[in-house]
């Protein structure tokens, strides 16, 4: 017998559920409430496992790959689905109201609806492990590359060059953030107690100033990461501009810093070290934090240093 769902996927399992019984299929389709179980059940048992092992060491990236690879089985549904519709879109096209046209057409409809909800099935075991695996290690997953769309389980995460040029076209509706932008940069060294306390709330100050807000940041280790865990538990939709190494070198994280502006938010917060009296001042101030500030003021927009007050 499956657990019932946490109140946090309540919305996703009404929309599965009914997707499913909307299906012309005699097979039942899994409860979601197993699904998310099983997502919940799978990263327990591989933290368990490595836990105290050499293994221990590689926790993350075989966790992380765990949640990646359930997040790729979506998008490759998707993909399916997709075409389906591109099939769909043709067949109602060329419609001549024969019964092979018509047969066709209850085909293609059948192949999108259920595609539809085997991605829903995937993202529910993927969001299930990435919940389980931050309550279980405090970290936050983010897919490297590609958009985990918003819904009621995790934060709408957007890839920042995908938004930008949504944004300039407005022809990609469902990729614009369509919202006030505030933009974060932190020192990976600001992963304290004292300073999560600190960037919450800098952040709730911000929710409570742009009630509609949308949060950017690179997705670094450290206060960023706090970050990401305070937008997933507060519903704030995520736009990330990911610092490109492999393209931009050193320069990646100034690069990822004109990319933020591009979103041309409303405020930019920033923390530049450590406010934990016994780490602050055993790390120089964060460069990337430094260079955001003062390319937002440059710009005229309004910077707002975590350290001081909001």
């Amino acid at each position: 017998m499956t657990s019932s769902p946490p109140a946090l996927f309540a919305d996703a399992v009404d929309r599965f559920e009914a997707l499913a019984l909307s299906l012309d299929d005699p097979r039942p389709h899994p409860p979601q409430a197993a699904l998310l179980q099983l997502g919940q059940a799978l990263m327990t048992e591989l933290l368990d496992l490595l836990a105290d092992t050499a293994l221990e060491d590689y926790q993350t990236i075989l966790a992380e790959s765990l949640i990646g690879a359930f997040h790729s089985a979506a998008q490759r549904i998707e993909r399916d689905a997709d075409r389906a519709r591109d099939d769909l879109s043709r067949l109602v096209r060329d419609f001549h109201g024969s019964e092979v046209d018509d047969s066709n057409l209850q085909d293609a409809t059948r192949r999108a609806h259920a595609a539809d909800v085997a991605v829903l099935a995937a993202e529910a075991v993927r969001d299930a492990a990435a919940a389980t695996y931050t309550v279980g290690t405090g970290e936050v997953w983010t897919p490297w590359r590609g958009s985990v769309k918003a819904s009621s389980a995790t934060a709408a995460q957007i890839e920042a060059r995908a938004a930008i040029r949504a944004a300039k076209t407005r022809r990609a509706q469902a990729l614009d953030p369509g919202r006030e932008i505030v933009a974060l940069r932190a020192a990976p060294s600001a992963d304290t107690a004292i300073d999560a306390g600190r960037i919450f709330d800098a952040l709730n100050w911000a929710r409570q100033t742009w009630p509609a807000m949308a949060l950017a940041t690179t997705g670094a280790r450290g206060g960023e990461a706090l970050a990401i865990r305070w937008a997933k538990g507060a519903g704030v939709p995520l736009v990330l501009a990911r610092a490109d190494f492999d393209r931009n070198g050193r320069s990646a994280p100034f690069r990822a810093n004109d990319e933020l502006l591009e979103l041309e938010p409303v405020c930019v917060l920033t923390l530049a070290r450590s406010l934990d009296p016994s780490r602050g001042q055993m790390t120089p101030p964060f460069g990337p934090a430094l260079n955001l500030a003062q390319k937002a003021q440059g710009q005229g927009v309004r910077s707002v240093p975590i350290a001081g007050k909001a």
